[in-house]
């Protein structure tokens, strides 16, 4: 069984970077309160997983691709046009 991925703050910002999205944008499209993103991504609170899987989707749907944490560390980039 593939392991769950996992959404960090800095991934989720970063993420959100590439796409020119703000807060309320990822928000929207997840279907959650601008105040869960914010106080996720300043780390003043832990997100639920349903709420965590919700970003992920949107994030990954929006274009971006989350790279899982390895020895060099978590990431993100711009998946590659299809």
């Amino acid at each position: 069984m593939p392991h769950a991925k996992i959404l960090l703050p800095a991934q989720c910002r970063g993420a959100r970077g590439l796409l020119s999205w703000s807060q309320g944008d990822l928000a929207d499209r997840a279907g959650v309160s601008r105040s869960t993103v914010k106080d996720f991504e300043t780390e003043r609170h832990a997100l639920h997983h349903s709420t965590e899987r919700l970003l992920i989707e949107a994030l990954e749907a929006g274009g971006v691709s989350l790279i899982a944490p390895d020895e060099a560390g978590a990431g993100v980039r711009l998946k590659l046009a299809s």
